[in-house]
């Protein structure tokens, strides 16, 4: 019988550090704050750490952590908009962090309206282009599911920034 190895600590450690401007990416493009993005990094690597024994093998590292980053970005998202009791325009005089920018405002009001399923599915494929069997290996879903949901977000997003256009 084969024994099972342990995935180290210093493993995990190399790895997030290799590929910490990938896990910037995709918190940021959750949250859109760079200090926000920041603290959900952090705050998914001490997950990490803390839960290392879940982790099967060093293969599976990358779609292991990327569901753990995004489950806390999404986290940190729903207790913010717990948390907004005040109009854009007061909570920007609070907000003491740099904001980046977006220049296709369009499209980032879009995917923000869009529910977190199908959201999570266009930031994976498109913004961090990764391979759908990859996008259904971190959100533990099945291929067609995913392969559907990216059609029909897909199909949400041009409806959405048509209606948008319009407005205009």
């Amino acid at each position: 019988m084969k024994k099972k190895e342990r995935v180290s600590e210093k493993e995990v450690e190399a790895y997030l550090i290799e590929k910490q401007f990938m896990h910037y990416r995709l918190a940021y493009s959750y949250v859109r704050n760079q200090e926000d993005a920041l603290d959900i990094i952090q705050e998914a690597s001490y997950k990490a750490i803390v839960h290392i024994d879940s982790l099967k093998s060093i293969h599976q590292i990358k779609p292991w952590f990327c569901r753990i980053l995004i489950n806390t970005a999404l986290d940190f998202l729903r207790k913010r908009k717990r948390l907004l009791v005040m109009d854009e325009e007061t909570m920007a005089a609070f907000d003491n962090g740099s904001e980046d920018r977006y220049e296709d405002i369009d499209l980032q009001q879009a995917l923000r309206e869009m529910p977190d399923q199908y959201r999570s599915i266009l930031i994976l494929r498109f913004f961090e282009d990764l391979k759908i069997e990859e996008i259904a290996d971190i959100l533990n879903e099945n291929i067609n599911t995913v392969k559907s949901r990216l059609y029909r977000s897909l199909k949400m997003l041009r409806l959405e920034i048509k209606e948008n256009q319009e407005v205009i």
